[in-house]
């Protein structure tokens, strides 16, 4: 009973809140996030009344299961965004500038914050800055998509976005992989190339053929059924199948094999849009299917944001820091790659404004970077205060 309620608490939430946002002008994602922080443990789950809202942040765990299925479905819906038809238009501008404004954003950030722990080596250590680099590449593909749809958005500008952003993710994947690594060797004092190197590219290339087969097996088992219910049906199954799989860990030979459900679930979606006929109708329908799962999973992720962070001026510090220089890489490098590839003036414009949220990607990261111990600490608060802010 508890665990509806609370889910059915965190919906009422971000759905009312939407209609405020709505009356500011606001996109509905701001909403429930916003939801979040209200059910969350710091203000109404704080008054400790089972399944009015979440108590702590044990709480929010036990809820894990969302934001992954959430997150697979989201980078499927991007997956159907590489159409090769739209590919032979903007698939090299959309590599270019998906690539180069990521590497930019690290860069900036990595010079900013490698500059501060020179100056105050006992706020921030020097595998904390690194790491810091990697996650910056990092864009939140649900913000964007939740946006995107929200608004209708429909031009050139969007066109290019989605597999951009869908790209910047995989370059971040391996920029982070590669930093990590680094930072695990300053710590320990030697150097794992396997970790480094060879570990990351076979997590981006093994993603990507696991979710290719799963691509042409979900069109083979569609093709039984001709009824819209039970395509939607075989079509959520493959989705959830998918994403269970890219969990999957194991060790061969001393090499850690693991998947990005990311990147899987995104070819997931490449290659059912390109081989299947009638993929944009089911799409639309998947979509309508998806509307509630995607609010709890903004809903959950504002409920997880730590606000004691706030209450340390030396992380704030360091955080306005991190975005003012993210920001600035984000935006000269999606403009300038932009503008060497003759996109549209709007494209050179505004697209670099809107890689600028960090979620859900970023957050995986900072998780993973709290292995490094009390610098890995120090990264997750810092992407917290990051994610809060955009």
């Amino acid at each position: 009973m508890e665990t509806l309620l609370c889910l059915s608490v965190a919906l009422f939430a971000g759905l009312m809140l939407s209609r405020v946002a709505k009356l500011l002008k606001l996109p509905a994602v701001t909403a429930y996030l916003v939801a979040g922080i209200l059910v969350g443990p710091y203000v109404l789950g704080g008054l400790g009344i089972s399944g009015l809202g979440f108590t702590s942040m044990e709480n929010i765990d036990a809820y894990d299961i969302i934001p992954d299925v959430a997150l697979g479905f989201i980078a499927f819906s991007i997956g159907n965004e590489f159409r090769l038809s739209q590919l032979k238009q903007i698939g090299k501008q959309a590599t270019i500038i998906g690539i180069f404004q990521a590497l930019l954003a690290c860069i900036l950030v990595d010079v900013a914050l490698i500059g501060i722990h020179f100056i105050a080596p006992d706020k921030l250590s020097l595998p904390a800055a690194i790491t810091l680099g990697a996650v910056a590449t990092a864009t939140a593909p649900a913000a964007t998509l939740m946006v995107v749809r929200q608004y209708k958005a429909k031009g050139p500008l969007t066109d290019i976005l989605l597999p951009i952003v869908a790209l910047d993710d995989a370059v971040g994947l391996i920029a982070f992989a590669v930093s990590f690594g680094i930072a695990k060797a300053l710590i320990v004092g030697s150097i794992d190339i396997i970790s480094i190197i060879v570990e990351p590219l076979l997590e981006v290339v093994l993603s990507l053929v696991l979710g290719a087969v799963m691509g042409y097996l979900f069109t083979f088992f569609e093709k039984f059924f001709h009824s819209r219910s039970k395509r939607l049906a075989m079509s959520v199954t493959f989705v959830l199948l998918t994403v269970a799989l890219s969990m999957l860990k194991f060790e061969i030979g001393g090499i850690h094999i693991s998947f990005s459900s990311l990147l899987v679930c995104m070819m997931l979606g490449t290659v059912f849009c390109n081989i299947c006929d009638f993929s944009e109708e089911l799409m639309d329908r998947i979509d309508r299917w998806t509307a509630p799962l995607f609010i709890l999973f903004f809903v959950i992720s504002g409920a997880e944001l730590e606000l004691s962070i706030f209450k340390d001026l030396g992380i704030v510090c360091i955080g306005l820091v991190y975005i003012a220089a993210r920001c600035i890489g984000k935006y000269f490098g999606a403009s300038i790659s932009a503008k060497a590839t003759k996109c549209d003036p709007k494209i050179v414009k505004y697209l670099g404004i809107t890689l600028f949220p960090q979620a859900g990607v970023a957050l995986g990261m900072a998780i993973k970077a709290e292995e490094l111990g009390p610098e890995g600490v120090i990264v997750a608060n810092i992407t917290l205060f990051a994610v809060l802010i955009y």
